[in-house]
C-alpha cells in the first residue's frame, strides 16, 4: 500500500463510480414482479393480492400474528403509537440518539417524548430508561441502531416490571436477531421502514407488527379504514362502528412498492448472511487500526448491518473527523459519511423549540438543549458510517485498505489544520 495520501496528490485506493453498494438490488425477476403488479392493480383498498401476500409473509418471517403495511416507516410508527392509545400528557421514553421519526409522530398525538441517552453501540441505555420512568410513563421505544439489536432482555424486563408497552423501531434491523429471535417480535408493537437503503426495501414503505388483536384493529383504523376495517374487524366488536371512517387518515402502501418489497424479501436472509460475513471480516481487519473504534457486538446477536458505524478517536488521530472524512473521500471511499439527520434529537429545533411548529404545546412540554446527552453527542461527533456489501469482497477490502491508509497516516493531515 502506498503511503502517499490521495488528499495530498497520491493515488486513491478506489477508483469506482457510485454507488459502490447499490441497493435495492434490481434484476429481471424484480422488474417482472413490479411490471406484473402494474398490469394487475395499482390501487388495493382492501387486504387482497400483493398486500395480503406480503403481510402474511412478513408475519411469518418475524414470528408474529399480524402485519399491517403502511406508506412509510414514519406512518407505521404513527399508527403503532395511536393503536396503543398514547395521547395527551402521556410520557413515552425514546432514544436520544436515533432518526427523528422515532419520536416525531408522538407530537401529533400530544404524547410527550422523554429522551434517554445511549450505550456504546448507540442504542438506548436500560439503566437510564429505568431512571426516567415516572407515573406518567406509558411506553418505552427502542431502536436498533445501524442494525445492531439493543439490550432487549433488560428492556423487556423493565417494561414488564412497570406495566409499560415496549415499542420497537426496527427500521435499521430487518432480519437481525437477539438470542435467535427476530427483532420486531419483542414488544407490544413494532414499526419498520422500507425506504430506499433499508435492509428490506420497497423504495418507500413501512409496516407494523403485533401479536395483540386490539392493537391490530386500532392500527387498521388509524391508516387503512373502510374496506379493510369493515372486512377485518368483527361486526360485534365495539370498534366496528368506526370501520368506514377510521381515524380519517390514509396511510396505505402503494401496490408497486409492495411488489418490490415482496421480491426483496425473497432474498433477504441470504443477503444478510453475506453482509454478516463481510462485516465480520472487515471488523477483524480494522480492529488494530490506530484511532479507530469498532462496534463490539455481544454474543447471541446477529446484526442486519444496515450500516457499519465506526468511531474516530480525535485525540489519537490528531485531526477533526471532518478532515479525516475528506481524506477518506479522496481515497475513493465515497460511500462513507457522517450521520446527518440521525443524530442526538436534542439538537433538532423541534425538540428544543417545539412551539415553532406545534404552538399548542404547553409550557410544561419537554424542551431539550445541546449538552444534555453526552454519550449520544460524543458518539455522533465521532462516528463515520458506510453500507456493507453482501457479495462484493473487493469493494469491502478497498474500504478496509483506505481506512487503514488514512488513519495510519493521519498525522500527515495535521499540516492541513
Amino acid at each position: 500500500m502506498t503511503h502517499a495520501l490521495a488528499f495530498h496528490g497520491g493515488t486513491p485506493v478506489i477508483d469506482l463510480p457510485l454507488p459502490h453498494v447499490p441497493w435495492p438490488l434490481v434484476d429481471d425477476v424484480t422488474i417482472a414482479a413490479v411490471t406484473t403488479q402494474l398490469l394487475t392493480a395499482t390501487s388495493i383498498p382492501d387486504r387482497s393480492g400483493v398486500i395480503a401476500d406480503l403481510e402474511d409473509r412478513l408475519a411469518e418471517y418475524f414470528g408474529v400474528r399480524y402485519a399491517v403495511l403502511a406508506s412509510s416507516g414514519t406512518a407505521a410508527l404513527h399508527s403503532a403509537y395511536a393503536a396503543l392509545g398514547l395521547g395527551d400528557g402521556d410520557e413515552v421514553i425514546v432514544p436520544a440518539y436515533t432518526f427523528h421519526a422515532t419520536a416525531t409522530p408522538l407530537f401529533h398525538l400530544r404524547a410527550r417524548p422523554v429522551l434517554v441517552d445511549c450505550d456504546l453501540l448507540g442504542n438506548i441505555d436500560p439503566k437510564m430508561v429505568e431512571a426516567a420512568i415516572t407515573p406518567a410513563t406509558k411506553a418505552i421505544v427502542v431502536t436498533h441502531m445501524w442494525g445492531v439489536p439493543a439490550q432487549l432482555e433488560r428492556l423487556v424486563a423493565i417494561a414488564d416490571s412497570h406495566g409499560l408497552d415496549l415499542v420497537e423501531d426496527g427500521s435499521h434491523a430487518h432480519g437481525a436477531t437477539y438470542d435467535g429471535r427476530k427483532v420486531g417480535s419483542f414488544g407490544k408493537a413494532a414499526a419498520f421502514s422500507m425506504n430506499g437503503p433499508k435492509p428490506l426495501s420497497a423504495g418507500e414503505g413501512g409496516f407494523v407488527l403485533t401479536d395483540d388483536e386490539e392493537t391490530y384493529y386500532r392500527t387498521l383504523l388509524h391508516g387503512q379504514y373502510n374496506k379493510r376495517c369493515r372486512t377485518e374487524i368483527p361486526k360485534d366488536h365495539p370498534l366496528s362502528a368506526y370501520a368506514v371512517t377510521g381515524m380519517g387518515l390514509k396511510l396505505r402502501i402503494h401496490p408497486l412498492a409492495a411488489a418490490l418489497a415482496s421480491d426483496q424479501l425473497d432474498h433477504l436472509d441470504a443477503r444478510l448472511v453475506g453482509r454478516r460475513r463481510i462485516a465480520d471480516r472487515m471488523l477483524a481487519d480494522l480492529r488494530d487500526v490506530p484511532g479507530l473504534g469498532i462496534p463490539e457486538v455481544p454474543d447471541g446477536i446477529e446484526p442486519s448491518w444496515y450500516a457499519l458505524a465506526l468511531t474516530l478517536d480525535v485525540a489519537e488521530i490528531g485531526v477533526d473527523p471532518g478532515i479525516a472524512l475528506r481524506a477518506l473521500h479522496a481515497e475513493g471511499l465515497l460511500e462513507i459519511d457522517q450521520p446527518g439527520s440521525t443524530r442526538p434529537m436534542n439538537e433538532h429545533a423541534l425538540f428544543s423549540r417545539p412551539e415553532g411548529l406545534f404552538p399548542q404545546v404547553g409550557g410544561d412540554w419537554p424542551r431539550y438543549r445541546e449538552g444534555q446527552f453526552p454519550n449520544a453527542e460524543r458518539l455522533h461527533r465521532t462516528t463515520v458510517k458506510f453500507p456493507v456489501p453482501h457479495d462484493d469482497g473487493p469493494v469491502a477490502d478497498g474500504y478496509v485498505r483506505g481506512i487503514t491508509k488514512v488513519l495510519t497516516h493521519a498525522h500527515l493531515l495535521q499540516e492541513d489544520l
